[in-house]
């Protein structure tokens, strides 16, 4: 829209490891006619020497052709891109019509890749925008009410249906409704009864469970005009936490942050015209309490469930996994050490963004990362931001998923772990729904890590059950002891399955 975000690569992962994540996937969005690898490049130029954490791309998909196709093979077989991201939505600018989309997803099924879709009804949005502005209907709300909740949901079931027809896989990028939420999980639901497993993803975003739109609160056009993306916040006070609850039960898979930055001069650009407003909120720095906070403090997912949504499942299904997503032996050391007893209060005033504003402004959050490593390097100490430009390499991401094209579930583990018996090992091993979290909780990727965790969040532990935070396992008595080898072998963490000690 004419805008570039405040964040560059530089504030951003600056920012990303002082709320706990250790690893982005960014998005490169050529220019209509653009060639793809033009845009691949000048992003990577953009990121070099500039990133404090390492980082992955996915390649945006303005418009199709042949040429379009011949680019997505170089860059999955020579650039280390793995998936591709296509609008239904931004009409003359980004949107694919039905005909494009289906060949984009075959592309993808042929070259191992995953489509992703920004799945909203890009037609009917532009004579919604329309009408509203000829009604003189021209402030940040009607942002919302050219989008209402059936526009992103009718997207959602066509997405669904194309890759349905084409057989191809299909990740949704930040659902922010019931009613498209709901569609995602028929569709989940039904593929599981048929294969057993379900290729179609969805994910939501930190602003969608930690807020929503409130026009009590929102009273200033500058208040308003910060909280505008797409699709919109929903202005149901239950969506947050219906999207939370759809995380639970696996309908949802994945968190992100959708992180797009614009300070308020430049919201400004739409002070008479809505639709020309810069659509985009933070949440990269704030995503992991957002999530602990809503989601775990409020007693509706465990803290192995948190693991999974924040960081292992989209290290899965973007194929970085057990490089990501894993303490292992090979795997990255990218850490974080989660105080579940941490408090933070989120404000403009003290994150680490370069925008001049915080959807989130005023939350108490309980559970605050403590310590960051970033490829072993403590990058937050306590509170002390300790991050080295330029410090982060890019991750390529192979094409053929296993989680994704081989139907892997998230309870299966590697055979080769089961195979084998080792000795002074803790196995990890992630179950898709209720697991009884340990002793301690470690991952990988912008992920959580709690040390001796007894929580007292409402919903975690009832009265007179026994207390599944408790182990047997001694570190120390281990190390005292050069000898003696463990017996425990300590099963469903999150994460997935690790060897060695933590």
């Amino acid at each position: 829209m004419g805008a570039v975000s405040v964040d560059d690569f530089y504030q951003g992962t600056k920012a990303a490891i002082a709320g706990g994540t250790t690893m982005i996937i960014d998005f490169v969005l050529p220019s209509k006619g653009e060639s793809l690898l033009d845009a691949y490049h000048k992003w990577r130029t953009r990121a070099t020497n500039k990133v404090c954490c390492d980082y992955g791309l996915h390649v945006g998909i303005p418009s199709w052709s042949d040429e379009v196709r011949r680019e997505m093979e170089d860059l999955c077989k020579s650039h280390g891109i793995n998936s591709f991201k296509m609008f239904m939505a931004y009409k003359g600018v980004f949107m694919l019509n039905d005909s494009d989309l289906y060949n984009t997803f075959e592309a993808c099924k042929e070259l191992g890749a995953i489509p992703m879709v920004h799945a909203e009804n890009g037609d009917i949005i532009f004579e919604n925008t329309k009408r509203l502005l000829k009604s003189g209907i021209n402030g940040p709300d009607g942002h919302g009410l050219s989008r209402p909740e059936e526009v992103e949901a009718e997207a959602v079931n066509r997405a669904c249906t194309l890759s349905n027809q084409v057989g191809s896989p299909l990740y949704i990028v930040h659902i922010m409704s019931k009613q498209a939420a709901e569609v995602l999980a028929k569709y989940r639901t039904k593929q599981i009864k048929q294969n057993g497993s379900a290729k179609i993803f969805g994910e939501t975003l930190a602003a969608s469970v930690g807020t929503h739109w409130d026009d009590k609160k929102l009273t200033s056009w500058t208040d308003a005009a910060a909280h505008v993306l797409s699709p919109p916040l929903r202005s149901d006070p239950n969506t947050p936490s219906f999207l939370l609850n759809m995380l639970a039960s696996d309908n949802l898979q994945t968190t992100g942050s959708d992180n797009a930055t614009f300070n308020s001069n430049q919201k400004c650009m739409g002070k008479d015209d809505f639709s020309k407003i810069p659509n985009g909120v933070n949440g990269i720095e704030d995503r992991m309490s957002v999530i602990w906070e809503k989601g775990v403090e409020a007693g509706i997912i465990d803290p192995c469930r948190f693991v999974a949504i924040t960081s292992t499942n989209a290290a899965k299904i973007f194929n970085i996994y057990p490089k990501k997503g894993c303490i292992d032996v090979g795997s990255d050391a990218d850490i974080v050490i989660w105080n579940p007893k941490g408090k933070h209060t989120i404000s403009a005033k003290t994150h680490h963004q370069a925008v001049d504003y915080n959807i989130f402004e005023g939350m108490e959050c309980h559970g605050v990362p403590e310590y960051v490593l970033v490829g072993g390097r403590v990058c937050l100490d306590e509170g002390n931001l300790k991050v080295v430009q330029g410090y982060g390499k890019f991750i390529p991401m192979p094409t053929h998923s296993e989680f994704v094209y081989n139907n892997e579930k998230v309870s299966e583990v590697q055979e080769e772990y089961e195979n084998n018996d080792h000795d002074n090992e803790i196995d990890i091993k992630t179950s898709k729904l209720q697991i009884s979290p340990p002793s301690s909780i470690i991952s990988d990727v912008s992920t959580c890590t709690k040390s001796s965790m007894i929580h007292t969040g409402k919903g975690m532990r009832m009265e007179g059950q026994r207390d599944l935070q408790s182990s047997s396992f001694s570190i120390s008595s281990e190390f005292n002891d050069p000898v003696k080898k463990s017996s425990i072998r300590v099963k469903n963490p999150p994460g997935g399955q690790s060897m060695g000690f933590w």
